[in-house]
């Protein structure tokens, strides 16, 4: 490594946030990343450790010691070369991925891991500014034509790895604009659609082809969890794609809410995320959402403490909620982990994102019981939320006698997590699905993605179940090699 006793000498130096007063008046992002100085200096801190377990850690294997050190020496353009080699989208691994490498940092055992996630923003944020990104066309074609459904990471990935291997690409996309739950599940103030806006343009010009507005296989049933798509223009059937393309690539995410079937769960007021957050996208974008779920000056409860739940909270505060309060199933985790028991594996203990940190309160060990109407004018409307303390008992959950509390509630937030995808996609194609619902696909190299459905394969969240942004994009990217090996005998992508 550059500097060898950079760990012993530097301490780790997060990302900076714009103030909370300053940041909750606009949706963009408020992230302060590494000057080239402090990206020098971090990058210093990445030790010439041997066995670098980071880039097992990380899902797409990203080369970390190697970037680090180009960082180091100040050869940036290599940097991103090294990057580019593993993650199509450093942009966006760079702004909202939890960072899973950074808990296998080998200094992360006794000390602070490097800031691997800072360093990444620092080199695609740099090769962007520089005019680094560019397209980059096949020399030749192959004449095979690939059809993708679903514009989220893991099939942008997909279809640019198998766009540069020469293939025709079409990504058919049910929503109005691309990206998937990028576009229309996190909030512009962790990340900006300008990023996927630049990526798309980069991906035209290698040869991809984007039809928005298409929803395949078939409208889900009314109240079938997924309201997102509905309003598709136009409607493709999976016989058409199957006749039209050499091969066909699920990409789709995973998008049935879980819903909490509790008395009072039809009042208004009570809403999946999934309804709430895609419509403040679409206000961001420039688009009149009539109807618009709004928190102005409610008594705001998210129920889940995972990232969407995140969302909500931020995305309420930016709407001036009178309170916000969090709900989270399981107990309080420590504050601190045990690293020698569980590094370098990714590990439990309590995560206080940026928008806890703007406004909200944080319960534990909490179950609803019910959502209660108001009377007169609010008969119909959420009013009230009624909840027990549970604890766990070998594995159970156990209410505590005696701890039912009522809590105002003008807007409940359902954020916790999601089942599997629509089947109305996997069963257009006949594609089997597993015991959870999502697309039967392997990952080895003789399952290949592939489904039981000739020359259909399935990726992302669509395939493993909900999961990470970085996951989506190792998977489009594996999924592309055994695409284009199913297609040309033999493949050059890497896995």
């Amino acid at each position: 490594m550059g500097k060898v006793t950079g760990f012993l000498e530097f301490e780790r130096l997060e990302e900076g946030y714009e103030p909370v007063p300053q940041r909750l008046k606009t949706w963009r992002e408020f992230v302060i990343g590494l000057t080239e100085e402090q990206s020098h200096i971090q990058a210093a801190r990445c030790m010439d450790c041997g066995t670098p377990f980071c880039n097992n850690g990380c899902p797409v294997n990203n080369i970390i010691p190697d970037f680090n050190d180009l960082v180091y020496r100040g050869d940036w353009r290599r940097a991103i070369q090294v990057l580019h080699s593993t993650n199509n989208f450093p942009e966006f691994t760079g702004r909202i991925c939890p960072a899973p490498c950074e808990a296998a940092c080998t200094l992360n055992v006794n000390d602070d891991a490097v800031g691997i996630k800072s360093i990444e923003h620092a080199i695609i944020d740099r090769a962007w500014a520089e005019g680094w990104v560019l397209p980059q066309p096949p020399a030749a074609r192959s004449g095979r034509k690939v059809a993708i459904v679903g514009s989220g990471p893991a099939g942008l990935a997909a279809a640019q790895q198998l766009a540069r291997a020469g293939h025709a690409v079409t990504v058919f996309e049910k929503n109005d604009r691309l990206g998937g739950l990028l576009r229309y599940g996190i909030p512009d103030f962790k990340l900006e659609k300008s990023h996927i806006d630049r990526r798309v343009a980069q991906l035209q010009a290698e040869g991809v082809v984007f039809r928005t507005g298409v929803l395949v296989g078939a409208l889900p049933a009314e109240g079938a969890g997924s309201r997102i798509g509905n309003d598709a223009k136009e409607v493709v059937g999976a016989d058409r794609l199957l006749a039209d393309f050499d091969a066909v690539l699920l990409a789709g995410g995973s998008e049935i809410s879980r819903d909490l079937p509790v008395p009072g769960r039809e009042l208004d007021g009570v809403h999946f995320a999934m309804e709430f957050l895609p419509q403040q996208n679409k206000v961001v974008a420039g688009d009149k959402v009539k109807g618009q779920i709004r928190a102005d000056g409610k008594h705001v409860i998210v129920i889940g403490g995972g990232d969407t739940g995140s969302d909500c909270v931020g995305t309420s505060n930016r709407h001036g909620a009178a309170s916000v309060t969090q709900f989270e199933l399981m107990p309080m985790p420590p504050e601190h982990e045990d690293r020698p028991l569980t590094w370098p594996y990714w590990p439990v203990k309590l995560r206080t994102s940026s928008s806890h940190q703007e406004g909200c309160e944080r319960e534990f060990a909490i179950a609803t019981k019910a959502f209660v109407a108001g009377s007169g004018r609010d008969k119909g409307r959420v009013r009230t939320l009624r909840t027990v303390r549970v604890q766990w008992e070998g594995g159970r959950m156990v209410e505590v006698p005696g701890t039912e509390r009522d809590w105002k509630a003008d807007l409940v937030l359902l954020a916790m997590g999601f089942t599997h995808p629509v089947p109305t996609v996997l069963d257009a194609f006949g594609v089997e699905r597993d015991a959870r619902g999502n697309a039967r696909a392997g990952t080895d190299d003789e399952s290949g993605y592939a489904t039981n459905v000739s020359k259909v394969f399935a990726a992302g969240d669509m395939r493993r179940g909900q999961s990470l942004v970085v996951w989506a994009i190792r998977e489009g990217r594996q999924a592309a090699r055994e695409v284009d090996r199913f297609l040309m005998g033999a493949s050059a992508l890497p896995r």
